[in-house]
């Protein structure tokens, strides 16, 4: 469950951890406090990149004790959302380059009981909302361009993160912000300065030797920038 802004979220990626032993990379992640297991489908065609599906999200909703975040990167995302919601996704983000319908594909991830997000690529503009805004129960900021793990964060990031939150503010949602790109002990402190709330970090947990302390240091440094 995606928890109220305001509240520093972790959400490890798999994108980035060993696809030979993704079960291992789950049950590492909760046991070091991770809140979210960040899920990346890629389709080869909105995004250059392909991963995986819905039978690889099944298998580890069995071993998952944390909820699934399923983060749509494909065409048409309508024809999957109930194949992602059924395999154990607590949550599906679509993107707004993507859904021609974006309303009713936001409605179809509510009905199927799974909380909906909407993600926002780096050169699409913060407006594009606005119509959403109050339907949505988070918002995702691509802080890099989306397809591949590891890049480097862009650092205007942090006003776009602002000007999502006055958006929403302004349509009365108090729907936490995800970020997703380039995050790590470094970024955490500024992009959570700016009204972030769920950390999405992939390279930077599962690049490390020592994943479990990657987490709880990642969390230190998002929390160190909370006001008391």
């Amino acid at each position: 469950m995606i928890k109220p802004a305001g509240r520093v979220q972790i959400a490890p990626s798999l994108l980035s951890a060993d696809f030979a032993a993704l079960g291992d990379a789950v049950r590492i992640a909760q046991d070091a406090g991770a809140d979210l297991i960040h899920f990346d489908v890629m389709d080869g065609h909105f995004v250059p990149n392909i991963t995986i599906g819905p039978p690889v999200l099944k298998s580890l909703a069995r071993v998952a004790r944390i909820p699934i975040d399923a983060h749509l990167m494909i065409e048409e995302p309508d024809r999957y959302v109930e194949a992602f919601a059924e395999a154990g996704a607590g949550s599906i983000i679509v993107h707004v380059e993507a859904a021609v319908h974006l309303h009713r594909t936001v409605h179809l991830i509510k009905s199927t009981g799974a909380q909906a997000g909407v993600a926002l690529n780096p050169a699409t503009p913060v407006g594009t909302l606005e119509e959403i805004a109050g339907d949505v129960d988070y918002v995702l900021v691509m802080t890099v361009n989306p397809g591949f793990g590891g890049q480097t964060f862009i650092p205007r990031s942090e006003s776009k993160v602002r000007a999502v939150r006055e958006l929403l503010r302004r349509n009365g949602s108090s729907a936490p912000i995800m970020v997703d790109g380039g995050i790590d002990s470094h970024t955490a402190p500024k992009i959570v300065a700016a009204g972030a709330d769920i950390l999405v970090a992939g390279n930077a947990v599962f690049g490390s030797t020592d994943p479990a302390k990657a987490i709880r240091e990642l969390r230190a440094a998002a929390e160190s920038a909370v006001a008391p």
